[in-house]
């Protein structure tokens, strides 16, 4: 009797590992499973480390704020977090308002084509995604308009998961994915029909800079929208919460300085931009996009005992715990934020550039 109430102990607790890692567990339909989280391109014995070398940016502050230094941040960061963004979130590693009545992913997909529906594409133009993560964005952005999407990210392993699915979706031939630097494009002036960045050029230590590219890049009468991460006009600089909340999501989202919503605009006219349209797409009657992040936190527990586990027996490597938790935190910052109506993700702005001027004859 003894022995079978082992065996059955055992077989339940086998079978709950089972359900929590392969069943409830993000996987597939997502792009990664949870026995599959690595370190991006970090090998598993140094993701550990890198995770400290990550949190030391924050001590020496002066440093971030050198375009020299971010880079290497940014990739750092996202080296470390991509998997576990794949798996718990998606291939789109952005929020958008929630719909009643619609899934997170059908809202997701619906943010995004807004942002090409803004830029007015026609099928077979060339099209640029600032900072195109895993792909989500660029997916469904193509298969909706029908336009050539060129993503560039920092990170060489999220160019090789991008690539993965965009063959997986079966649109490759729509979809290109550049290893590079979105403050120094490899791109010949003048050459996109029109831009977009989705929640990306955050990461920029200067705005200035990363709008001059893509002004660069772009075609003159073109359109680029960005969907910009600021605190907003409830911010205030002199409140503690409020400033703990903004360093929370700055530190734990590779951020060198959020911008206050304010900034934007006269950074876009300075590079030459004309501002067609500026709009917080997360005011009402917007739903809140922090939702998500709210019944997102059983997700959370659950994902954090696979990923502990997982960790304990050598299959995912050490120091993946260590991230997971700061992305944890990190949602309750952000949570935080929306609630007190501090800051928002979809700080909405809609440029062109100018049309060239006519040569007179």
């Amino acid at each position: 009797m003894d022995s079978l109430a082992l065996f059955c102990t055992g077989a339940l607790l086998a079978g709950g590992l089972f359900w929590f890692v392969c069943i409830l567990g993000p996987a597939e339909q997502k792009g990664k499973r949870a026995v599959d989280l690595s370190g991006g391109s970090i090998s598993a014995e140094k993701v550990q480390d890198n995770y400290k070398q990550y949190w030391s940016f924050f001590r020496r502050p002066k440093e971030i704020e050198t375009a020299e230094k971010v880079p290497d941040f940014v990739d750092t960061f996202y080296n470390l977090v991509t998997d576990i963004y794949e798996w718990g979130w998606g291939q789109s590693f952005h929020f958008s308002p929630s719909i009643p009545g619609k899934s997170h992913r059908d809202a997701t997909r619906l943010h995004e084509e807004m942002a090409v529906d803004l830029i007015d594409v026609k099928p077979g133009q060339r099209i640029l995604d600032v900072g195109c993560g895993v792909g989500g964005p660029m997916r469904a952005i193509a298969a909706h308009s029908r336009a050539k999407v060129v993503g560039i990210t920092i990170n060489d392993y999220q160019v090789n998961r991008a690539r993965l699915h965009n063959k997986k979706a079966g649109l490759d031939s729509l979809c290109e994915v550049v290893c590079g630097n979105f403050l120094e494009m490899p791109f010949p002036d003048n050459s996109f029909d029109g831009a977009y960045s989705i929640e990306a050029t955050c990461h920029a230590p200067k705005l200035e800079d990363v709008y001059a590219e893509v002004f660069r890049v772009l075609k003159p009468g073109s359109l680029y929208v960005s969907y910009e991460w600021v605190t907003t006009d409830k911010y205030r600089g002199d409140n503690p919460e409020h400033v703990e909340i903004i360093q929370g999501i700055e530190r734990g989202d590779a951020l060198p300085g959020l911008r206050s919503y304010g900034d934007i605009a006269e950074t876009a006219k300075k590079v030459g931009f004309e501002v067609v349209k500026e709009k917080d797409l997360a005011k009402p009657p917007a739903q809140p996009w922090w939702t998500r992040l709210k019944m997102g936190r059983i997700a959370y527990w659950r994902n954090h005992i696979v990923v502990t586990i997982l960790a304990a027996l050598g299959i995912a490597p050490k120091g993946t715990v260590d991230v997971h938790e700061m992305l944890f935190k990190t949602a309750d910052y952000l949570t935080r934020g929306g609630d007190t109506g501090i800051f928002t993700p979809m700080h909405m702005i809609l440029l062109r550039k100018p049309e060239a001027p006519k040569s007179s004859s």
